[in-house]
C-alpha cells in the first residue's frame, strides 16, 4: 500500500496513477530492473543538504546528482548528499530511502532534472521497497512544481 498522505494527495487531486509491485529491492537500479520499468523513467529521490536545508533532487535511476553542478545552479555556498540519519525522521510513515519525490507533502524543496521532465510517465517509490507509483509527468510538475535544473550526469 503506498504512503497514505500521498495516496490521499492524488486522489483528491484527481490524479490518474498506478501502483506496481515488485520484489523486494533497493537500488534504482535493482528497483527497475525488477519492476520492468526504464532507468530512465524511474525517478530516484537523493534527499541533499542545501545550505543546511534539506531539499529533494530528483532524477532518473540511470542517472548520478553532481554536487558540484547542483551547487552553482541553486547558488548554494554548502551542498552534500544527506546521510540517512539526518533524513529518516521527515518520512516517518516510509521505508528509509523510499521515499516518494513530492517535497511539498514535507515541506522540502523539490529539484528535478530535465531529462525527467521530458518523460510521458515517470515511476517512483511509494514509500516502500515492494512498491512504485506510475503517473504522467504532467502530473507530477503540476503538484509537486518542482524548479527543473541541470544537476546529473550519467
Amino acid at each position: 500500500m503506498p504512503v497514505q498522505k500521498l495516496k490521499d494527495f492524488l486522489d483528491k487531486n484527481g490524479v490518474k496513477y498506478s501502483v506496481v509491485t515488485h520484489s523486494r529491492a533497493f537500488t534504482a537500479q535493482e528497483v527497475a530492473s525488477s519492476a520492468h520499468i526504464k532507468g530512465k523513467e524511474l525517478a530516484k529521490t537523493v534527499i541533499v543538504n542545501v545550505d543546511g536545508r534539506m531539499s529533494m533532487a530528483v532524477l532518473p535511476a540511470s542517472y548520478d546528482v553532481n554536487l558540484k553542478l547542483l551547487k552553482k545552479v541553486t547558488g548554494a555556498k554548502t551542498i552534500e548528499i544527506a546521510s540517512e540519519d539526518e533524513f529518516k525522521d521527515l518520512f516517518p510513515e516510509c521505508e528509509v530511502g523510499a521515499m516518494p519525490p513530492f517535497g511539498n507533502l514535507y515541506g522540502l524543496d523539490v529539484y528535478v532534472a530535465p531529462s525527467l521532465a521530458e518523460d510521458e510517465h515517470i515511476a517512483f517509490n511509494a514509500g516502500s521497497h515492494t512498491e512504485l507509483i506510475q503517473l504522467s509527468y504532467s502530473d507530477f510538475d503540476r503538484l509537486v512544481k518542482p524548479i527543473v535544473l541541470v544537476f546529473s550526469t550519467r
